[in-house]
């Protein structure tokens, strides 16, 4: 049997959670505080108490609820000689700590909220130059072509960070094993 959080810290994350319900499915500027207390089974008042402005809401969920963990200088995924191996176990290790949800929120709110903007890129950079950094040791010889490492950095960081957009949009998921074998084939390794 879990823990039961009580108190202040219960009301704040059911805040939280419910506004992250309700901007996923929603959108921010169709999720009203009164909504975010209803679904939260908290007094109106008490949205405020926590986040002043509904902005605060929004800002606090992607400051919390959105991570990359940081990687170590050598990436264990890392394999000299294998690269679709390496960005498969990159994916599989993937160090962005986000729901599904969340994703949903940065990429709808991304165009209008500035903070959420610099949160998205921020995210795409780390997963980027984790994947460069880790083709770079599994293609030793490639070091000198680093437009294309680059190229295929950027493809790879972007697959793994938009692909339930990706999905949302398609209806078909994909394989991260198969993005790193095409990536892999189109550096011709």
């Amino acid at each position: 049997m879990g823990v039961r959080r009580t108190g202040a810290a219960d009301s704040r994350t059911r805040i939280l959670d419910a506004a992250e319900a309700l901007f996923a499915d929603r959108g921010y500027e169709a999720s009203s505080t009164a909504r975010i207390a209803g679904r939260a089974q908290v007094p109106k008042g008490l949205v405020f108490h926590y986040f002043p402005q509904k902005i605060d809401v929004l800002v606090a969920l992607v400051d919390e609820r959105t991570f990359v963990e940081e990687a170590p200088d050598e990436p264990a995924e890392a394999v000299p000689g294998d690269p679709a191996g390496t960005l498969s176990r990159l994916a599989g290790r993937l160090p962005l700590h986000a729901s599904p949800a969340m994703r949903r929120i940065l990429f709808r709110e991304a165009d209008t909220h500035r903070s959420v903007r610099d949160r998205l890129g921020h995210l795409n950079s780390v997963l980027f130059l984790r994947a460069r950094r880790a083709l770079e040791i599994a293609l030793p010889g490639a070091r000198g072509d680093q437009a294309r490492l680059e190229a295929a950095a950027a493809t790879f960081a972007a697959v793994l960070i938009y692909q339930e957009n990706l999905a949302g949009l398609t209806g078909q998921h994909l394989d991260p094993d198969a993005v790193a074998d095409l990536i892999t084939r189109a550096l011709g390794a």
